[in-house]
């Protein structure tokens, strides 16, 4: 009861039971590697693409996952590390990060009554609904110790579309980069929605490590650093090529044991 007599109470349960199982999980630490075991990797970069039903996850409104990301930039006793490049040499300022979720527009606006013209400045955050795609960066390599093939992702970073002055869409690119292994320690606790059963909880970082997404490859590294685009256009033939890049990396593991 307050000063004032009110009784206070517990705000109502919207479920049959409390859920803290996933928000008390405790993060595992990957296995150690040592360099000599490694004796094969590539470098390999994905596109998920939000809009594919598999994906459907990444854009759920209730909590999607970019405000994920967000909130974890954001976090109060231990922020999350963010970088403007994909070698994440080049950390980002909470001060940077903000210039980057929103943008001042100005707009002229006539008064009805007098008819006198002014400029007004209103502010436009970025909405999850504008990130429709993640680029993905991730290591794929074979361990000799376990004789496995295995992968690791590196790098996440939402994608935002760029248009010209007359609306055009120019391109797109990464409002940031996040380095996957720290984030592993905020997405271990985000629930992950289940349309076919809520009471099936898995975290972000389940998703991500068991690899619960729809990709495909835009970019193996080469010596010339280039992406599929630029050899094979936007369409039909990259994707094929992705597919055949795709199949290529999972078909390492099984050549060295018939060569």
């Amino acid at each position: 009861m307050t000063e004032s007599g009110t009784i206070l109470r517990e705000a109502p349960l919207d479920d049959i039971t409390s859920s803290s199982m996933i928000q008390t999980r405790k993060l595992l630490p990957y296995e150690p590697l040592r360099e000599s075991d490694v004796f094969w990797k590539k470098r390999v970069w994905r596109l998920i693409d939000t809009r594919e039903k598999m994906n459907k996850p990444f854009a759920f409104p209730g909590r999607p996952f970019f405000q994920i990301l967000i909130d974890a930039i954001k976090n109060e006793e231990k922020p999350m590390r963010v970088f403007a490049d994909e070698d994440f040499k080049q950390e980002l300022t909470l001060e940077q990060i903000d210039k980057q979720l929103f943008k001042m527009d100005s707009t002229e606006v006539q008064d009805p009554v007098t008819y006198e013209k002014s400029v007004v400045i209103t502010r436009n955050d970025i909405n999850f609904e504008d990130v429709k795609r993640y680029r993905v960066k991730e290591i794929w390599y074979f361990d000799k110790q376990l004789s496995t093939q295995k992968v690791r992702i590196l790098g996440i970073a939402p994608l935002i579309t760029i248009r010209a002055d007359q609306g055009s869409t120019i391109g797109e690119s990464p409002l940031f980069w996040v380095y996957y292994p720290e984030a592993r320690e905020y997405l271990v606790r985000e629930t992950v929605f289940n349309p076919s059963n809520d009471a099936s909880q898995i975290s972000w970082e389940d998703l991500m490590e068991m690899r619960y997404f729809s990709s495909y490859i835009i970019k193996v590294s080469n010596v010339g650093d280039q992406r599929l685009q630029n050899q094979f256009g936007s369409g039909r033939d990259m994707l094929l090529e992705s597919e055949k890049l795709k199949q290529s990396i999972f078909n390492y593991e099984n050549d060295l044991w018939v060569h």
